[in-house]
Formats: structure tokens, C-alpha cells, sequence
């Protein structure tokens, strides 16, 4: 059992009988009074999706959940089911649009290094790769000469999502999108 100023982001911890991820820690040193730090911790209910905010003490302990990643690919949408197939033992996971609505953004159907979060043998979530490569379905045209300059204009890809993108760049290219950052980082 760690203590809370061991856990980092992304953690599984378990809490008030609880499993949440850590999506956030910040760390406060209070002046005038003898002791350690506070660290508050935005953590996500992982079957709800609900948001809590606590604080602890540094030296306060927490369990890490019992959390497995299971690597898959996007079998197919049925719907508002998303169906991933699992990479080793072709297992089938099912999990709903809601679910993992802020994740959806970045799935295509040959997205790589999907991870699928499983507790108590149940689908709880998606694990996404640091970038991901997706296609642009809708932008202005490219500029002649446009590729010098910094300015950039909005560009609509595969799965709806929007990002900036320079404007050189135009419909049909393949481009890579940093998933933390939701920014355009360069052409596939």
C-alpha cells in the first residue's frame, strides 16, 4: 500500500470502496504549520465516470487498484457500441459511446496501441497511445506557398474530431494527432 505522495497520474487507486483514476495531482506545501504536504487529487470514478475531488495528506496511504490493460483493435461500431477484439486471446469487448465519449475522438478503425482497461473481468475503459494517426475528411484547400507561414486553419477528421492544422495541409492527407494535447503534430 503506497502513500499518496507516491501515486502518480493515471494510477487505479482504490477509495471509500471505490475504484478511480488519478487524472490530476497537485501538490500544495501550507505555510506557518509543522507537517508535510497536501496533495489534492482529481480522480474518475472508473464504472461512473464521476468526478471526485479530495485531499490528502503526504502521508496518508491508498491501495492501487486491481486493474488489467489488455492490448485489442476496433473490431466494428455496432450503434453506440464500440466492439474491440482482444490482440492475444481475440476476447470480445463491448463498451458504450458514453463510456469512453472523451476517447471516441480518437479511435479509427486502424487506430494502434489500443489497451482496454478490464476490472473484475469487465470492460471499464480505454487506454490510448501518446499520438494517433488519423485522416482529414474536411478542410479549406491548401495555400501555393502557405507552407512557411504559422498560420494554421481547422481541419475535420475521420472520427468528427477538429484540430488546427498549417495550411499546406489538405482533405485526404494522414496526419498525427498528440492525444493529451489534442494538437496536430506533423504529417503520417
Amino acid at each position: 500500500m503506497p502513500k499518496v505522495s507516491e501515486i502518480k497520474k493515471n494510477a487505479a487507486v482504490e477509495y471509500d470502496g471505490n475504484v478511480y483514476f488519478v487524472k490530476d495531482i497537485e501538490r500544495s506545501v501550507p505555510q506557518g504549520r509543522a507537517g508535510g504536504s497536501i496533495y489534492r487529487m482529481r480522480m474518475y470514478n472508473v464504472v461512473t465516470g464521476a468526478k471526485l475531488d479530495e485531499s490528502f495528506k503526504d502521508s496518508d496511504m491508498l491501495n492501487l487498484a486491481d486493474l488489467t490493460r489488455r492490448p485489442v483493435t476496433l473490431s466494428y461500431i455496432d450503434g453506440d457500441e464500440y466492439v474491440f477484439m482482444d490482440s492475444e486471446d481475440y476476447t470480445s469487448y463491448s463498451l458504450n459511446k458514453e463510456t469512453i465519449a472523451d476517447e471516441a475522438l480518437f479511435i479509427a478503425e486502424d487506430t494502434q496501441n489500443l489497451q482496454v482497461v478490464v476490472l473484475n473481468d469487465a470492460p471499464v475503459g480505454v487506454d490510448l497511445p501518446g499520438v494517433v494517426e488519423l485522416v482529414i475528411v474536411d478542410t479549406a484547400p491548401a495555400m501555393k506557398g502557405s507552407s512557411a507561414t504559422s498560420r494554421t486553419k481547422p481541419a475535420t477528421l475521420t472520427t468528427g474530431l477538429v484540430v488546427q492544422v498549417p495550411e499546406h495541409i489538405s482533405t485526404g492527407d494522414r496526419i498525427r494527432v498528440n492525444v493529451e494535447e489534442c494538437k496536430f503534430t506533423g504529417r503520417a
